[in-house]
């Protein structure tokens, strides 16, 4: 029999980093953050009789309207050491979020690349959701290859605008701490420029405190003292062939012709390389397949699609992930919460 723990930052994040498919959004770090905007975290994990964790998930929480329930998120996780554990973790979970007066237990188990081998949602009393949180489909580059492979990869416009980006006066690199107010505003600078919500500037900044430089790199473009780009990368430090993310871009108004939003996003890709990650994945496109993709990309600005025509060039594989799936734990409100969506 495991015995259920709350364990403490540290060991909780040398067990998620020992996975395979290790995920930021499973660091603790990634609890403090949220929880700073909004949610609130907890982590739930079972162990064996040496004290060793043997399963895990860690949960945010967000308040329904009017306070006295919530909604129970596990992002990008959770784990087992044995995939017979998986009910006993999920009975853990589910032990924990009813004292939180959770509705509902919303599980997004991520994007399973390679030889990983992803749970059975529905196996474990889960339905398919009607709302995700993250975006479940995405594009995906295999990074394993050398850089000329996969620049091969790419569409020819991108490749020449990365070039074209190599050839001026920017100057590339790693921001520090004190970088990194700079590219907060610029995130804001980008939201209302392309119409599309972003978090405040204090949201980056702690980002970049909590995990630059072991697990994140925040990439900067700059031209005679402007900031013209910038993207936030993240690969959890540890895990074996994992992914990188692209978590955050931003670029200025002025001096587009510079292309450094490729420059930057080229610079990011070969940061995950010199981590020996397996796989960058691009972080959200529109849910549709490559098909309705190609017919749509040059007539829809909105939602993910204005991205999309950016994205669509570096040459990545168009995946999916599990998506969301849902657990009810107070069937009543779980109706009421999925007729309130259906009205949005």
């Amino acid at each position: 029999m495991l015995r259920l723990i709350t364990p403490p930052p540290a060991d909780w994040d040398a067990f998620v980093r020992a996975q395979s498919n290790a995920h930021l959004l499973q660091l603790s770090g990634w609890g403090v953050l949220k929880s700073a905007f909004g949610w609130s975290s907890e982590r739930v994990a079972l162990t064996d009789g040496a004290g060793v964790i043997q399963a895990g998930a860690q949960i945010l929480y967000k308040a329904f309207p009017g306070g006295l329930f919530q909604l129970a998120y596990v992002p990008m996780g959770g784990y087992v050491s044995d995939s017979a554990q998986w009910p006993e973790l999920w009975q853990a979970v589910r032990a924990v979020a009813s004292k939180h007066r959770a509705i509902v237990i919303k599980w997004e188990p991520g994007l399973f690349l390679g030889d990983a081998v992803p749970p059975q949602p529905e196996s474990m009393g889960f339905q398919i959701s009607p709302q995700t949180v993250q975006p479940p489909r995405t594009l995906a580059l295999d990074i394993t290859v050398d850089e000329d492979a996969i620049l091969a990869r790419m569409n020819q416009g991108t490749r020449r605008k990365i070039r074209q980006s190599q050839k001026s006066d920017v100057r590339y690199f790693e921001a520090t701490s004190a970088d990194a107010a700079r590219f907060a505003d610029l995130m804001q600078i980008t939201g209302e420029r392309n119409g599309f919500g972003v978090h405040g500037a204090d949201y980056y900044r702690m980002a970049y405190a909590l995990f630059a430089p072991r697990d994140a790199a925040l990439i900067l473009a700059e031209h005679d003292g402007d900031l013209l780009a910038g993207a936030l990368v993240a690969s959890v430090d540890g895990a074996q062939n994992g992914q990188a993310w692209y978590l955050y871009g931003a670029s200025a108004d002025s001096k587009r012709d510079l292309m450094a939003s490729y420059g930057v996003q080229w610079a990011a890709i070969q940061w995950a390389k010199r981590r020996e990650c397996a796989w960058y994945d691009l972080w959200g496109i529109p849910d549709e397949d490559e098909a309705a993709l190609e017919a749509g990309f040059q007539s829809r600005e909105d939602g993910l699609w204005g991205v999309y025509g950016f994205k669509r060039g570096w040459g990545g594989q168009v995946v999916r992930s599990l998506g969301a799936w849902d657990r009810p734990t107070i069937r009543p409100l779980y109706g009421l919460y999925r007729w309130a969506l259906k009205r949005r």
